[in-house]
């Protein structure tokens, strides 16, 4: 395999998305501790754990097995979030990428809602199919996770089922177990129908809340 894993600035108007690096560590722990109610069965680091976080995600970039973004508001340069590229799996006789996640997503309480996360999936899905070829973005949660599913299910992507004991739990006490994954996806095939839709809707669908201003 010579495809290497990078993901270049993926610029929108609700959201910009930006390689991840130290300079959005404080922008993160910022955005995580706005309210932290949402993220029960979410990974989002804590003001004292954000710069662990960064250095891990890094280093799964390093490792080639993730490109991992900073979720900037284009108007503030606000730190919203975080989303990734996830999981490469190679052509086994050619060149390129058959399939790639999109996973490890997670927005501030002020940036839910905003259209923010419908546009940078558009953003992320667009580039894995037209640029890197790819015929498959898989998308998964906790099977719990009803409001994560919906947001994935408002992506256009198809839910494929549950796979049990798949990964790592996320939730409060649940250290060392694992946890059901509801698994999504989107195919080359459906793309050009999911593009339009996904384009109708960041068209159509004014912000409903407005991220705070950044602090000076």
């Amino acid at each position: 395999m010579t495809f290497t894993l990078e993901g270049p600035v993926l610029e929108g108007t609700r959201v910009r998305l930006e390689p991840l690096g130290q300079r959005h560590a404080a922008g993160l722990a910022e955005a995580a501790e706005e309210d932290r109610s949402s993220y029960r069965f979410t990974w989002v680091p804590t003001t004292a754990e954000v710069e662990e976080y960064v250095d891990i995600q890094l280093g799964r970039a390093d490792a080639g097995k993730m490109a991992p973004y900073a979720q900037v508001d284009p108007a503030s340069g606000r730190v919203l979030g975080a989303t990734a590229y996830w999981d490469p799996r190679a052509w086994p006789d050619r060149d390129g990428l058959y399939a790639i996640e999109v996973g490890f997503t997670w927005l501030a309480a002020s940036a839910q809602g905003t259209g923010a996360n419908i546009e940078a999936k558009y953003l992320m899905f667009r580039h894995a199919f037209e640029t890197w070829g790819v015929a498959r973005v898989d998308l998964k949660t906790d099977a719990r996770n009803g409001r994560s599913r919906a947001a994935i299910e408002a992506t256009g992507a198809r839910f494929e089922g549950v796979l049990r004991n798949w990964s790592r739990s996320w939730a409060p006490g649940e250290d060392g177990r694992l946890r059901d994954s509801a698994i999504f996806s989107i195919t080359a095939e459906e793309w050009p129908d999911r593009r339009v839709r996904l384009e109708q809707r960041v068209a159509r669908d004014p912000a409903r809340r407005q991220p705070a201003p950044v602090a000076r």
